[in-house]
């Protein structure tokens, strides 16, 4: 599996309500992706980045196909006018710890 994170902050001034919807649409989109595993959205406690959506996916090709679609172009498209300072990231198991680990386990 694989997550990819994607980082940003906020416009000054946009409409919260229509983020909101806009957002209610993304995610909808994405929870209907094949190969999409989890979905989890964050904000940042401290500051900047102010957003993060992580996603994990069944495999590097489940997500490039999704982001290679037209429909998830046109949402990102969208995006950009609700934010500034977007970065994305790719991320893959380690080799030294390929599972979670949790205490007591």
């Amino acid at each position: 599996m694989i997550e990819v994170s994607t980082l940003y902050d906020f416009l000054p001034g946009i409409n919260q309500q229509a983020y909101a919807e806009f957002a209610k649409k993304a995610i909808g989109s994405m929870l209907q992706a094949p190969g999409l595993v989890e979905f989890r959205a964050n904000r940042n406690m401290l500051g900047s980045p102010q957003v993060r959506i992580t996603t994990v996916w069944q495999t590097l090709g489940d997500w490039a196909k999704f982001s290679e679609s037209a429909a998830w172009q046109a949402l990102e498209a969208e995006l950009h006018t609700f934010n500034t300072n977007s970065s994305t990231e790719i991320w893959g198991p380690s080799p030294v710890v390929p599972e979670p680990l949790r205490p007591g386990r």
